[in-house]
């Protein structure tokens, strides 16, 4: 579903990601792990298209998309749950669901997807004439996971999904995660919690300092000594 083929990325003279290779199957969850700085961020920018590659191509259901501003991207059926949530603060958390839906036509389809995300997230129709900045940080997660499904995404990319959050709202919001995939969207998490993304995940990469140093299935990394290594020594796998 989507690729990338030896991508090269880089902040001016700051080369962040080097020949770097993910492939993201349909049906699947694939996770990508790393310390702060190996690039994690500007991956999911890369494919958002924030940040255009220097060299390489990223490659969704057999096409290049790697010079497609991000809108067409949204069309093209990726959509991005963001690091630290990046909601409309002053806006509703109804009209927040609305900007999910931008790239598309609101007729009978956008009410069916909105009745969908109330039924997963039955808290964010609770509070769905709230303004969204008064929300706890767990409860603009479930927001803002509700928002990338309002553009009928094959493929949710999601950054650091469990930053800020308690550990209870961290599990709910990998539940949540795994119920979408069960109902047939592909999913890239981009985690430091590598425990919880291990533990949904089909299949992981390890990115360190902008390169791939680990990859195969979920449970394969999980008990890979390895893994101490590539995240500079910390342990996370226990």
């Amino acid at each position: 579903m989507l690729e990338f083929r030896d991508i090269d990325t880089h902040y001016g003279d700051l080369h962040v990601l080097k020949k770097v290779n993910y492939t993201i199957g349909k049906g699947e969850i694939v996770c990508l792990l790393g310390g702060n700085a190996s690039g994690k961020s500007t991956t999911m920018k890369t494919i958002m298209g924030v940040v255009r590659p220097t060299a390489g191509s990223v490659v969704f259901e057999g096409e290049a998309i790697e010079r497609l501003p991000t809108a067409e991207r949204v069309r093209r059926g990726i959509a991005p749950v963001l690091e630290a949530r990046r909601l409309f603060p002053r806006m509703t958390v109804y009209e927040n669901l609305e900007m999910g839906a931008y790239t598309r036509t609101l007729g009978p389809g956008f009410q069916e997807d909105l009745e969908r995300a109330y039924q997963l997230f039955p808290r964010v129709k609770e509070r769905r004439n709230q303004i969204a900045g008064t929300l706890s940080g767990g409860e603009q997660q479930m927001v803002a996971i509700a928002r990338a499904l309002m553009a009928r995404p094959r493929l949710i990319c999601m950054d650091e999904p469990s930053m800020g959050l308690s550990p209870r709202f961290v599990e709910q919001v990998f539940d949540i995660i795994q119920m979408i995939n069960r109902q047939g969207t592909a999913i890239f998490v981009v985690e430091q919690n590598a425990n919880m993304a291990l533990s949904i995940a089909h299949r992981a990469y390890v990115l360190q300092t902008g390169q791939v140093v680990l990859s195969g299935s979920a449970e394969e990394l999980r008990h890979n000594p390895q893994i101490r290594e590539a995240y500079l020594g910390e342990l996370l796998i226990t």
